[in-house]
């Protein structure tokens, strides 16, 4: 049922579910779900509600129809929205992880870019059959920050090179045979569910956002302690480079690339 407590407008809907014990978001507002300023400010606002709900024990994040999302918008990649862009969405990544509510992400079609890099903020994934996730940021002449930090983290380094730097998107299979996802279902958002009724509403609330925070403590030092050298090394290298300008506009303008020492 559509929540009335908290109402969320915006390109995103909440379900509360288990007496709000559990709320189901569901990413929207274009196709393919990408994340823009307006769903990151969305999104934002459901976090920060979540770590004002003392009965939350657990967020439920999907995308609305056949894919999790295609990832950040592009247009807000370009020089003269960049900047704005990265510090939004890096604040949401810190404000996630500092929440203190379990995360867990289910992944249907298509997780790429920043969809993923928000799923690598999860407690635990679960993932459809179909899924196919990938960080094709390489692929535009640009690398992603964010992913960066987290995919070693949870891959390990030589996994998380492999994505980054290839670009390539992998198997829901494969995704669960390096660590990217935890399980696989043909209804990853009940496998997600059922995951939180066995697991967390069992617990006492206050005390499982207490061991939350403690589980990633390193992981949020990392991101106030690392993200902002990893936002100059993108804003003032990669993007004073011809290549990252490049490959966003070839994107754009939906034509291949040409590199300067092609």
């Amino acid at each position: 049922m559509p929540a009335g407590n908290p109402e969320t407008p915006g390109p995103l809907t909440v379900e509360e579910l288990e007496n709000g014990q559990v709320w189901r978001i569901r990413l929207g507002g274009s196709k393919g779900n990408v994340i823009d300023a307006r769903l990151m400010a969305a999104l934002g606002d459901v976090v920060a509600r979540a770590g004002a709900a003392p009965a939350l024990r657990a967020l439920v994040l999907e995308g609305e129809g056949k894919h999790f999302s295609f990832g950040a918008s592009v247009q807000e990649h370009l020089p003269e929205q960049v900047e704005g862009m990265l510090s939004r969405f890096h604040a949401l990544a810190r404000a996630v992880v500092d929440c203190g509510v379990p995360l867990l992400a289910a992944v249907r079609g298509q997780c790429l870019g920043g969809g993923l890099e928000v799923v690598l903020l999860a407690h635990r994934v679960f993932a459809a059959p179909d899924a196919r996730l990938g960080q094709p940021e390489i692929t535009l002449g640009v690398f992603a920050p964010l992913a960066s930090l987290l995919l070693p983290e949870r891959v390990g380094r030589p996994a998380a090179e492999d994505l980054l730097l290839s670009g390539r998107s992998v198997t829901a299979e494969e995704a669960l045979a390096i660590g990217l996802v935890d399980g696989l279902a043909d209804d990853p958002a009940q496998a997600a569910l059922d995951w939180a009724r066995q697991h967390l509403l069992k617990h006492s609330a206050s005390s499982l956002r207490y061991a939350v925070r403690a589980a990633r403590a390193s992981l949020s030092a990392r991101l106030r302690d690392e993200l902002p050298a990893m936002e100059k090394l993108y804003l003032g290298g990669l993007m004073s480079t011809h290549d990252a300008i490049e490959g966003l506009d070839a994107f754009v303008e939906k034509r291949p690339p040409v590199w300067s020492c092609s």
